[in-house]
């Protein structure tokens, strides 16, 4: 079985090219960030925002490590996506990532909850260029995840109904699994 991960990537490399721009709104480690500007190129962009000053620097210090000088790492909620990525993007961006729920390593009781990421997703759709991908990994083990994911799973469907192509890549019905959403813009 192809890890969740590694699904999500192939998804979104099939919507960039070298010289996009990408945002991965939940930082993290860096995974993320890094696969990104690894596949936008030195001539692409890439916008990693984290809430934890923890995780915007081992995301700066994945993403330096491996030589990409294309990522911009933001100290933020992705909540306030519309007040962290420049005006200049909206209805350019190729790809956003998520992964929900906690920092792998950190502190698990700093999560992202259903709310504030449905506003984080409605934000993000208006910097997609037509086209473009929003992928999101919900992690649903930990207290509020189940929560989220179906949050944003409801909130797919609203947006299908408006014209965008829902994909739902990876789902199980162990409720406690991880799932894969996604959107491509109409």
């Amino acid at each position: 079985m192809v890890p969740l991960t590694q699904e999500a990537h192939d998804l979104v490399q099939g919507c960039l090219s070298p010289g996009d721009t990408a945002i991965d709104a939940t930082a993290g480690n860096g995974h993320d960030a890094l696969f990104l500007a690894t596949t936008v190129g030195e001539l692409g962009h890439v916008f990693a925002i984290d809430v934890q000053p923890a995780a915007c620097a081992a995301c700066q210090q994945r993403v330096s490590a491996a030589g990409q000088t294309n990522v911009q790492v933001i100290h933020g909620d992705h909540a306030q996506f519309e007040q962290l990525i420049p005006g200049e993007y909206r209805g350019k961006v190729a790809a956003v990532m998520f992964n929900l729920g906690y920092l792998p390593g950190g502190d698990k009781t700093i999560v992202t909850t259903a709310e504030r990421t449905v506003r984080a997703l409605a934000h993000s759709l208006e910097w997609l260029r037509d086209g473009g991908i929003l992928c999101i990994i919900a992690y649903r083990g930990h207290p509020g995840g189940r929560e989220e994911a179906a949050a944003v799973e409801a909130w797919l469907r609203e947006r299908e109904s408006e014209g965008h192509l829902r994909l739902t890549c990876a789902t199980f019905s162990e409720s406690q699994t991880p799932v894969l959403l996604a959107l491509q813009k109409g």
